[in-house]
């Protein structure tokens, strides 16, 4: 049966992508084809559900996982994808359960219990689980997931921009609110399509992308004029209602306004409709929200934090992903570009 599985999913794959685009997850599905890491062990994963995940599953169902995929409320999902799952015998819920290891998404299953402990991909679920008792490996605290967030995310932005009617970014004035990994990224992106950008963040010491000008949280004149001027504002900061204060203000904007967490970062008092993608994360209106290429190093990190998690030698709490498990993916990642 997990053959069948397998081959069904290798399947649609190789319609879509080239081996290249996900070198690390191809070299963990061969790897572990043979080791059975998993075997025996429930668990649950919460990315996303996209064509793309799709390449994520591979080594787990190689790895022997009795494998659950969990939908998120807070993000979109392919109502196709889902189908296939079900199809294929794969449990699809929204519920919470009892997990050997659950790979989380902002924290959304974190009522779910994990007998080895938890993988967090998002900075917004370190918050849910800082005081967790159990091991949490915090996958946003690595060098592999700069390569989603500050290339993936900032070029899913230009793509959702063009999406809704915006190819033409030149001399457009954009305002970007964080400047963390997914911040930068975004800012950096829309740079290289022509647009002007300001950067607003509450730390005074942020190092901006070369071009971008910057601006302190606190200081309300500029943020408020840089608001009334821009021709787009993007919030990014990782934090529900981060915007909250500046409602009114961007209500009667002519900005275009877009959000790019897994949070509504506007806040309760702006309307959905008033935003791109009704307040739900911009790229997420496409078919593809972050490509294949840029996902797969971080799919294949989450994988391997699973597998160390069952080793059981981590203390309860937060952990950043072990460096080891790091650079061998880097390797594979980089061996398929050169």
């Amino acid at each position: 049966m997990a053959h069948e599985k397998s081959a069904r999913l290798r399947e649609i794959l190789d319609r879509a992508y080239a081996p290249g685009d996900y070198p690390a997850l191809i070299a963990q599905t061969a790897q572990w084809s043979s080791t059975r890491p998993l075997a025996g062990n429930r668990l649950l994963d919460v990315t996303p559900v996209f064509t793309n995940t799709i390449a994520k599953y591979l080594p787990l169902i190689a790895a022997g996982a009795d494998l659950t995929v969990s939908l998120s409320p807070l993000l979109p999902h392919d109502p196709r994808v889902v189908r296939l799952l079900r199809e294929l015998g794969i449990p699809v819920t929204d519920q919470p359960g009892h997990y050997d290891v659950v790979m989380d998404c902002a924290g959304v299953q974190a009522a779910s219990t994990a007998r080895a402990g938890y993988v967090e991909l998002t900075k917004s679920g370190q918050y849910v689980y800082q005081s967790c008792a159990k091991p949490v490996f915090l996958v946003d605290d690595s060098r592999i997931k700069l390569i989603e967030t500050s290339l993936g995310t900032g070029d899913g932005l230009i793509r959702a921009l063009a999406h809704f009617g915006h190819p033409d970014l030149v001399d457009r004035s954009i305002v970007i609110f964080g400047c963390g990994k997914v911040g930068s990224g975004a800012a950096a992106q829309a740079m290289a399509a022509g647009a002007r950008v300001t950067v607003i963040d509450s730390d005074p010491i942020i190092d901006p992308p070369t071009g971008a000008a910057f601006i302190q949280a606190r200081d309300q004149g500029r943020v408020s004029a840089a608001v009334a001027g821009a021709w787009c504002v993007v919030s990014a900061t990782g934090a529900a209602g981060a915007l909250s204060p500046l409602v009114d203000e961007l209500r009667s904007s002519g900005a275009i306004l877009a959000n790019l967490g897994a949070e509504d970062e506007f806040g309760p008092g702006m309307p959905a409709s008033r935003v791109l993608h009704g307040k739900l994360p911009v790229n997420f209106v496409l078919p593809e929200p972050t490509h294949l290429r840029y996902l797969d190093a971080t799919m294949a990190l989450v994988n391997a934090c699973a597998v160390e998690l069952l080793t059981g030698g981590y203390s309860p709490g937060l952990h950043g992903p072990p460096q080891r498990l790091e650079q061998r993916i880097l390797e594979v990642a980089m061996m398929s570009k050169d």
